[in-house]
């Protein structure tokens, strides 16, 4: 049944990599199943076989989806199914994307939609370098034009060794999270997380996995020339693009060339704007088709731009390739945030505001691999405003999120253990101003505003843009990139760290591979260039300040014994319920016993410390404590002195001297001191009132001496009097302690 089904597999360090097609998704232009241990990703491709009338760009949508079934969950929620797609579904459809995108040929329009869905996840074998693998196996069997494949992987770093795409377990352990993808040439795409480590360390890494995936190329290779279908043709340029293209040049390059020597971003896009209006009305009288102009004035912008950086040396505001434009950076601009700061640098600014909250305030994350929670939050948002445009406001699109993300893994890895402080962490980054690298000013502003907000980060964290020309005649790698460098130019390298190393490296490259020796003297530019701006951050604010705002939760955090959690709860929580209540203060229990007590107000904290003290803590023998009486008897008092504990003064106790009521000496709600003498043999706890000065504390056990002789008919420990019932009384029955 299944005549075009093709099976390879492929040894890839300790496993195999297995790629399957003809069997599942048979009408999509490219179909793969792939395998790594028990996760499997199904992998499409389907290309539009026309254009849309009008389309000046290529079309091409990545999307990643990971089914609950794959992990043996069903959905939460009401509806149960499926929903929007989740940050990690939207990080790794970006991830996908990045290095398929440069592998188009020029000019293709055609809409192409590649999806990759999860079908079975094994939690030790992640999926997104499975669908990785598999989009590009897919995409290269499809026929589409597409000059692949291309192969990712994982790669960890544990105990100074390298580690191929290493388990979860592992995952754990290391103290690097890089994904690298690339062609059999060089490297296009990386992601990474570290712990401070060194260029050399981060470079290292980039170079082992790019070797590592090698044999996964190969083995595509082998799988295409035996199931890849048909390519498409390619459209060739034809004689009148040719000419059309040296028209423009003709037209515009000089008048081009004369707008980018304006430093002012918004006055330059006014004069590029008016050469563009230009050319297209003149070509538009001339007979050419203005829709065609577009795509290649934006070629004839790149011409100028790059080859005057070539040439020259200088940029389009007039640096040269390794200076960072001027930075200014504020804290504490927002009176009412727990932190804030303004972090401006050029045309790009950010401003960041942290906002402290307690466990109650911890995303809870429902992934696919199971469900935890996540104490430190960062939220970028990119409005319009910002580049002097209108548009759509709404939930953050795949941009906001994947630059959220990438200043969150550049921060997080100098966040404080929550045992040193206990708090959930919000960070909002809205950049009021762009002109390149707003994510990299994100990193910086949200290091100024956790520190304001008096967050112990462990060293402060900047980060930096850099780009790329490359042509035939040599190449150029800038520092701090411009939004036009960015469009214009070979790549977009973003380094982020402290003065002791890298803790994020993200890199995407629009030109098919660089080289081991560009991205050395990138790391090295990138460095220095993080120094100056750390230097410059060090004005503003130098570590995090000593106490948190006013109005910000205290937490106070108390350990307990975990058998007495239950206690502190309640039933059906109603101890703890009463506790927040009545002190007006958050409480949150963790099973280890540990209790974290948060409120502005320090005797809202106090009380509700007191109140849980009250309930865990144990009575010491020999210790004075102050109590109430609340229930009286023949032979006693009962006295709540330690949070609900409750103990017995018995009558002879009360007082040096003989008692005959009880009520003589006490009554209820009467305030008394009392010390612990013992318990009895159920465990209870025996109280005096006679060894302690009532008015003082004092423990005066020395000066009254022992127990008054037993009068005559008692027996040792409890007096035995005549009732009016003419019974005898022998002192407290069990029914007495139903109080207690």
């Amino acid at each position: 049944m299944f005549d075009n089904y093709f099976r390879k597999d492929i040894p890839w360090g300790d496993k195999t990599l297995t790629l399957e097609t003809g069997k599942i998704a048979r009408q999509a232009d490219g179909a793969v199943l792939a395998r790594l241990g028990d996760t499997i990703v199904l992998c499409t491709a389907v290309g539009a076989r026309s254009v849309k009338p009008g389309q000046d760009f290529f079309p091409l949508t990545v999307n990643y989806q990971e089914k609950a079934f794959a992990a043996g969950k069903i959905p939460g929620g009401f509806f149960k199914r499926e929903g929007r797609p989740s940050e990690v579904e939207t990080l790794v459809s970006r991830l996908i994307d990045r290095p398929l995108r440069p592998l188009f040929p020029n000019g293709f329009r055609n809409e192409v939609q590649v999806v990759a869905t999860v079908l079975s996840h094994d939690m030790e074998n992640d999926p997104d370098v499975v669908a990785l693998v598999g989009c590009s196996a897919a995409l290269t069997l499809s026929g589409i034009p597409f000059f692949g494949p291309v192969a990712g992987c994982r790669v960890g770093f544990i105990e100074g060794a390298y580690v191929l795409n290493p388990t979860a377990d592992q995952r754990k352990e290391s103290k690097l999270d890089l994904m690298v993808a690339g062609t059999a040439e060089g490297v296009l795409m990386v992601e990474s997380e570290a712990q401070e480590l060194s260029e050399d360390v981060m470079l290292g890494a980039v170079t082992f996995g790019h070797q590592a995936f090698q044999a996964v190329i190969q083995g595509i290779i082998e799988l295409a020339e035996r199931a890849a279908k048909d390519p498409w043709p390619v459209k060739e340029t034809s004689e009148a693009e040719i000419a059309l293209k040296a028209r423009i040049k003709e037209l515009g390059f000089a008048p081009m060339a004369e707008a980018y020597t304006e430093t002012q971003k918004l006055v330059r896009q006014g004069k590029v704007g008016d050469v563009k209006k230009k050319i297209a009305e003149t070509l538009t009288a001339e007979g050419h088709d203005a829709a065609a102009a577009k795509g290649l004035l934006k070629e004839l912008e790149a011409d100028v731009v790059r080859n005057s950086i070539l040439d020259t040396g200088l940029r389009i505001d007039g640096r040269n390739t390794t200076t960072v434009r001027p930075i200014m950076a504020e804290v504490g601009v927002l009176p009412r945030a727990h932190g804030s700061a303004l972090f401006t640098r050029g045309e790009t600014q950010a401003l960041c505001v942290a906002t402290l909250g307690t466990g109650q305030d911890e995303q809870v994350i429902d992934a696919l691999g199971g469900d935890y929670r996540e104490h430190f939050m960062l939220h970028y948002n990119f409005p319009p405003y910002s580049v002097n445009e209108t548009g759509r406001m709404g939930s953050p699109g795949r941009r906001e999120v994947g630059h959220g993300k990438l200043a969150w893994r550049a921060i997080r890895p100098l966040l404080p253990e929550k045992t040193v402080f206990p708090y959930t962490m919000r960070v909002v980054s809205e950049i009021t101003e762009s002109n390149g690298s707003s994510s990299m000013a994100t990193v910086c502003g949200t290091s100024l505003a956790l520190m304001d907000a008096a967050v112990p980060l462990l060293r402060p964290v900047a980060g930096i843009a850099m780009g790329l020309i490359k042509e035939d005649r040599g190449f150029a790698v800038l520092s701090d990139i411009l939004g036009d460098e960015d469009f214009l130019g070979d790549m977009d390298f973003k380094v982020a760290g402290t003065e002791a190393g890298v803790t994020a490296l993200q890199m995407d490259i629009k030109i098919t591979s660089i080289t081991p020796d560009i991205m050395r003297i990138a790391l090295d530019q990138a460095k220095g260039g993080r120094m100056h701006i750390l230097a410059e951050m060090a004005r503003a604010l130098t570590g995090a300040r000593g106490d948190v705002a006013a109005n910000a939760p205290r937490i106070t955090v108390i350990q307990v014994p975990k058998d007495k959690i239950r206690e502190v709860i309640g039933t059906g929580g109603k101890v703890i319920r009463d506790i927040v209540e009545k002190s007006g203060a958050k409480v949150d229990i963790e099973d280890d016993g540990t209790i974290k007590i948060a409120s502005t107000n320090p005797a809202a904290t106090e009380l509700a410390i007191n109140m849980i003290r009250g309930i865990t803590a144990e009575a010491e023998i020999g210790a004075i404590y102050p109590g109430t009486v609340v229930k009286t008897a023949e032979f006693g008092a009962f006295v709540n002195f330690l949070g609900a504990k409750d103990g017995l003064v018995h009558i002879s106790e009360l007082a040096n001297e003989r008692v005959n009521r009880t009520t003589d000496i006490v009554n209820v709600g009467d305030k008394v001191k009392v010390k612990v003498i013992g318990h009895d043999d159920r465990g209870k706890v025996k109280l005096s009132m006679r060894v302690v000065d009532q008015t003082t504390g004092a423990d005066i056990s020395e000066q009254v001496g022992a127990r008054r002789p037993r009068a005559e008919g008692e027996e040792a420990g409890e007096p035995r009097r005549e009732r009016s019932d003419g019974r005898r009384d022998r002192g407290p029955r069990r029914g007495d302690y139903a109080a207690d």
